[in-house]
């Protein structure tokens, strides 16, 4: 089994490559699907954050604000630190478990999509990294319009992780996608198929 850690930035685009790669055959294994999943009411990761930020980030739903939590944590480190020390370890379980399935399977080509590939040491684990990349000022435009942020904002919650540059420097592959899906999708195609 060909093992690849798919990351990026925020709002670089690592979903639509991950759509891609899902498209020509590759399971995917979907790390920010698996952060929502964990913390759905009454799961241990949902009674974990209410637990130690409060009933006041449960929405009309009974499930968690996650703009409200948002708001706490993009503004303050500490609080990010805090959430994440609750969240990283149920999702390295799930991923763990998934990783074991695949491997007793006959998958060919399974991707880790992971934004934090690098923060969680998810890196170590897979056998080859790929970053998708865009320029600072696309990666702030297409932030802004996706999440309906303020300039400032989404500076801030880009900053909040390792840079896109440092990333890149660290990866097997760098997918450019700053173009068209269609030339991002044909460098896809070439890094899958080794050349």
């Amino acid at each position: 089994m060909r093992l690849i850690g798919l990351t990026g930035g925020i709002a670089s685009g690592k979903s639509l490559v991950s759509r891609q790669l899902q498209g020509l055959g590759a399971v995917v294994i979907d790390a920010d699907r698996i952060a929502r999943d964990v913390v759905q009411p009454d799961r241990p990761g949902w009674k974990m954050i209410v637990g130690e930020f409060g009933r006041s980030f449960i929405d009309s739903d009974g499930g968690l604000d996650r703009k409200a939590l948002g708001r706490l944590v993009f503004n303050d480190s500490r609080e990010l630190e805090r959430l994440n020390r609750i969240t990283h370890p149920l999702i390295l379980a799930e991923i763990e478990k998934l990783l074991q399935i695949y491997r007793s399977g006959h998958e060919k080509v399974v991707v880790l999509d992971a934004p934090l590939l690098f923060e969680t040491g998810l890196d170590k684990f897979v056998d080859e990294v790929w970053v998708v990349m865009v320029d600072h000022q696309t990666q702030v435009k297409r932030l802004m319009e996706r999440d309906r942020l303020m300039e400032q904002d989404a500076k801030h919650r880009i900053r909040l992780q390792i840079p896109l540059e440092e990333k890149a420097s660290r990866a097997d592959r760098v997918i450019d996608n700053r173009g068209l899906p269609e030339e991002t999708e044909r460098q896809v195609q070439l890094a899958l198929s080794g050349r």
